[in-house]
């Protein structure tokens, strides 16, 4: 029934004990082990494997294959004993024992039935790549497994990943490792990296492979847009076949690049990241890396998220490489130099803590778990990620407050697509538009089935299904919208229009309804992001635009905007209510305040007047003050000795002592000014002249420390004939000037603090002139006050010149 020459035959009993004596293992096995093809057959025939195995793959392609691959060992077809299922595709039987789904089927499959009853086993087949919903599966299991059925075996399998840290989720279980079986791959680097990826240098790259090698090409690159560019540059080549592979052909196309070449010709196979680990391709001797890849990340600054092309990781890259040593050395191509490699990351983050978390946020509701408390994470998600996922479910009507999930939220949840896109087909439904909602769905739920060269006007895919035009992925699409149909129990329709598209765009995503600038083509989201379209795209003249996929820049600025549809205010009227408030802010242009009422879709402005808001435009006035500091108080220099007090004090007695710093005032700017500026009724910046900033400060000190502080760190020091001089508390220590003169009488330094800190005293010359900056003033007596004298009574014979000045209290003036 299963071949005894792969490496993974020597770990199957260790495997085997680990579930007979407990119920969760750890599968470390290097690509080319055999794991997915022999361990679930294996399984199945354990005495306590009464139900079904389930074999969970992170991609629809993996899953396709694997099942095909495990149906073909058993001499069977798809459906007897190994079926698959996944999202628009099943393929089971009543005799089927080994079901292969993707990983968002088994979080259906445990929010339908947590118990898992009928399932002996669940493995999660290459876990390394962290998905969200295997993170997510992952999590759900084990809580079944420990609140329902303690019963539940799970195996966790990858090729790479901390074993030690599943396994101590798994309650320490076992971990067994197996070695792979690959062959030495030789690496070409033809860097240096560029800024952005040329089609042009890859086909160069894969056209050297096919020159140095004799065995199929494997190359990878980002997505669809990039495969399609680089297929038409290398044209035809002669005993060549090019097939591309990515997630949105059809499965017929997907077949043709895993298996062999045709007609004995090479092959050259163009990827996204499909083909790292789960698939086996045949034939590969030569892997071309354009070392970057796109995923869909959330973008926590600017609050949404959107695909983005990135540098792969080191571990992705090796991954890459290793397919090229799978049958027999081979050669590996990376379009970057090797000082370069040890500037990549050195793994790929998470999918969890990049990506949108909306549909996570469904699940753990439903779940009983909004927050994610209570669950066993190997990474829980973001906490600000997850809030901000629950509030847009709010928006939408999915949730509560409380987080428990509406009856609208219940039927978002029966529908098999993003909540977003659910819940626009659900409100499109109420309108007469939901046939129209559901091809919608299945377009974005599915990938972008137009080409590069199509504009990003989701009317144009809508003419595409129209037409019948031979594009990758257009009959699967048309399969999805059926089925979506079916499930939201409306008609199909005679013939499609794109009339209502905006509305339907902007019932799913009220958050990037778009709004013109004034430059064509650039744009301003209602979650305050700029985007912008090309400006010779059919929609830059538009006004509004519902926008449904975006391309986050790297550099941070405007956003691409790849899939949209022109929306009117009529529409936009049908699908989001406009908010009223009243906004004051600090205008950076007029360095004012600036207070109105705004009638707004989220950051976009409607509507906008002049309002009289005292508090707020106080409130706004300390924010001008945060924003271009505390030089903006035109009566801080009011305050400045008292600062300098009260900073002596804090220096040289204690931290009691309140920070007066600027850091320290801007950062509780609320606490002192706002106070203030009620006081003064100060409502703009002209008001500030007649704020009253030392009594604000004064106010922040202590009483008890108030009644000390004169004490301490007075303001004047008396001389010994009775004059007041103020000291300077600006510099790092106190310190006064005086003239000499005035200093007879003192036998040593005026100490402050206490007497604990003496101050720094700069003699003066009667003309005032620098004479001497001592701390000790009885030993400049003692010391240099001899030869000092006798040089100031030749420049100023008129004054009084005493040999001892601490007994001497003469006046600073001439001698009578």
């Amino acid at each position: 029934m299963r071949t005894t020459d792969l490496p993974i035959e020597s770990a199957l009993g260790p495997l085997i004990a680990a579930l007979i004596q407990g119920t969760a293992a750890v599968l470390v096995a290097q690509p080319g082990a055999g794991k997915t093809t022999i361990v679930p057959l294996v399984l199945i025939e354990q005495p306590w494997c009464t139900g079904k195995v389930i074999v969970v793959e992170p991609r629809r392609v993996a899953a396709r294959a694997a099942a095909s691959r495990l149906a073909a060992l058993l001499g069977e077809r798809v459906g007897d004993t190994v079926g698959w299922r996944m999202r628009g595709d099943t393929k089971v039987g009543r005799a089927t024992r080994i079901e292969v789904v993707t990983d968002g089927v088994l979080t259906r499959m445990l929010q339908t039935d947590p118990s898992l009853d009928g399932v002996s086993c669940v493995v999660l087949d290459e876990f390394h790549e962290r998905s969200l919903d295997i993170d997510l599966g992952l999590a759900l299991c084990i809580d079944a497994q420990q609140g329902l059925r303690d019963d539940l075996r799970l195996l966790v399998m990858s090729a790479t990943i901390d074993a030690g840290a599943v396994a101590e989720l798994l309650s320490d279980a076992p971990v067994i490792e197996v070695a792979g079986r690959t062959f030495p791959v030789t690496t070409r680097w033809l860097g240096p990296a560029t800024p952005k990826l040329q089609p042009r240098a890859i086909a160069e790259a894969i056209r050297l492979a096919l020159a140095e090698s004799d065995g199929d090409v494997l190359a990878f690159l980002p997505g669809a847009r990039e495969i399609r560019a680089v297929e038409r540059d290398l044209g035809s080549v002669a005993g060549v076949v090019v097939l591309p592979l990515h997630g949105a052909l059809p499965s017929s196309a997907q077949d043709r690049a895993l298996g062999p070449a045709p007609d004995g010709r090479r092959k050259v196979v163009l990827s996204t990241n499909i083909a790292e680990t789960s698939l086996t391709i045949e034939g590969v001797t030569a892997v071309v890396d354009s070392g970057w890849a796109r995923r869909s990340v959330a973008d926590s600054a600017r609050a949404m998220s959107g695909l983005v092309t990135m540098r792969i990781s080191r571990a992705s890259a090796d991954q890459r490489r290793g397919r090229a040593g799978r049958v027999r050395p081979g050669l590996g191509y990376r379009l970057w130099a090797e000082h370069e490699h040890a500037l990549l990351d050195e793994h790929d983050p998470p999918e969890i803590t990049q990506a949108d978390l909306v549909p996570l946020a469904l699940d753990l509701a439903r779940w009983g778990a909004p927050d994610g408390s209570g669950l066993r994470w190997l990474t829980a998600p973001p906490p600000r990620a997850l809030v901000a996922a629950r509030g847009l479910l709010e928006t939408l009507g999915v949730l509560e407050p409380s987080g428990q999930v509406t009856t609208h939220g219940r039927s978002v949840a029966a529908l098999p697509t993003h909540p977003r896109l659910a819940h626009a087909m659900l409100r499109a439904r109420e309108h007469g538009h939901g046939a129209l909602a559901c091809t919608v769905a299945a377009l974005l739920g599915d990938r972008d089935i137009g080409d590069d060269r199509r504009d990003a006007d989701l009317a144009s895919r809508i003419d595409a299904l129209r037409t019948g035009t031979r594009t990758p992925g257009v009959d699967r699409v048309r399969r999805d919208a059926e089925r979506l149909r079916r499930r939201l129990g409306v008609a199909e329709t005679s013939a499609f229009t794109v009339d209502h598209l905006g509305v339907i765009l902007a019932f799913a995503y009220p958050d990037r309804v778009a709004r013109r600038r004034e430059q064509a083509g650039r744009y301003l989201l209602a979650n305050g992001v700029g985007a912008a379209v090309a400006e010779h795209d059919n929609l830059s003249t538009s006004e509004w635009l519902a926008v449904a996929e975006v391309e986050l820049l790297g550099d941070g600025g405007d956003a691409r905007i790849l899939l949209a549809a022109p929306i009117t205010r009529e529409e936009l009227d049908l699908a989001i209510e406009p908010t009223t408030a009243t906004v004051a802010q600090w205008d950076r242009r007029t360095r004012d305040v600036r207070v109105q009422r705004e009638r707004r879709i989220g950051a976009i402005v409607l509507k906008a007047s002049p309002f009289d808001d005292p508090d707020a435009a106080r409130h706004a006035l300390v924010d001008g003050v945060r924003i271009e500091g505390l030089a903006l108080l035109p009566r801080l220099d009011d305050a400045s000795t008292f600062r300098g007090r009260v900073a002596f004090c804090r220096g040289h007695i204690g931290e009691e002592w309140p920070d007066l710093s600027d850091d320290a005032l801007l950062e509780h700017l609320d606490e002192w000014l706002h106070p203030a500026l009620v006081s003064a009724g100060a409502r703009r910046r002209a008001d500030l002249a007649r704020v009253d900033l030392l009594h604000a400060i004064r106010a922040m000190v202590p009483w008890s420390l108030l009644t000390l502080l004169d004490q301490l760190a007075p303001t004047h020091v008396t001389t010994a004939k009775g004059t007041r001089k103020p000291v300077d508390y600006s510099g790092d220590d106190p310190s006064i000037s005086l003239r000499i003169q005035d200093a007879f009488g003192w036998y040593e330094t005026p100490k402050l603090a206490g007497g604990r800190v003496p101050l720094v005293v700069a003699l003066l010359s009667p003309a005032n002139r620098p004479v001497q900056v001592t701390r000790d003033l009885a030993g400049f007596w003692r010391g240099s006050y001899k030869e000092v004298r006798a040089e100031l009574r030749g420049r100023y014979p008129k004054h009084a010149w005493p040999e001892d000045p601490t007994a001497d209290q003469a006046g600073s003036g001439p001698r009578r």
